[in-house]
């Protein structure tokens, strides 16, 4: 993906957000995690939403998020990692979603799921998988709110950094521009990878094992300040 110089000088700073990804929190106890982790500094809760399709992994639908949304009024961060998207989206909307996003993968019809999320009132998100490039959502830049570059292949938490996505930050880094759109990155996300992805230009941070198998003495400020320190 080529581009040139006129899209790389308009890189602006976006604000540091920590999301937390409840995929690593305490399922029997969910609702109050949420709570915790957002009383300790996160900005947003990431959904991971699987559905043993999509992804080789099953983990959770709108009933949940629903009943989870009550705990705080923090941005819910959902990352549909299901094919098809489509027939879900409203469901997900209503139980209590902020942000919606879809994969670039999951559907032959991106536009139209973008559309069908902001037309919900929600914010539109997209992500890539390591091996999609950031090429194939150059034509739909202006109907995002947020791109997520998984950094491992999605499915499993506490997977390795894969090094290689650098460069597709920094590449969606230059096509965002000075676009109000939040970069975000999922996978092997830790303090002592946060300053590599934060140069390149990410803003938003999943982190699930980073923050939730890190609390000290019941608190997850610890962790999360962590990160916010990786980016220095």
């Amino acid at each position: 993906m080529a581009l040139g110089p006129e899209l790389r000088n308009k890189q602006v700073k976006r604000p540091l957000r920590i999301a937390p990804s409840i995929l690593s929190a305490d399922f029997s106890n969910l609702g109050p995690e949420v709570k915790a982790v957002v009383d300790d500094g996160a900005d947003w809760v990431h959904l991971d939403i699987m559905d043993g399709h999509f992804v080789p992994n099953i983990t959770f639908g709108p009933p949940v998020v629903k009943a989870l949304r009550p705990h705080t009024d923090a941005i819910f961060d959902c990352h549909l990692m299901i094919a098809p998207a489509d027939p879900y989206i409203e469901a997900f909307a209503k139980a209590g979603c902020d942000i919606i996003t879809v994969h670039q993968e999951a559907g032959p019809h991106l536009h139209r799921s973008l559309q069908t999320i902001r037309n919900l009132g929600k914010k539109a998100g997209v992500a890539l998988n390591p091996a999609t490039p950031v090429s194939t959502i150059e034509h739909v830049i202006d109907d995002l709110d947020l791109i997520l570059i998984m950094t491992v292949n999605p499915g499993f938490g506490g997977q390795k950094f894969i090094p290689a996505t650098l460069r597709k930050i920094e590449q969606a880094n230059a096509l965002i521009g000075d676009r109000p759109i939040d970069l975000e990155v999922d996978g092997g996300i830790a303090p002592d990878t946060v300053g590599a992805v934060t140069k390149a230009g990410a803003n938003a941070l999943v982190a699930g094992s980073a923050i939730f198998g890190k609390a000290e003495n019941g608190s997850y400020r610890p962790p999360i300040e962590a990160l916010r320190a990786g980016e220095e």
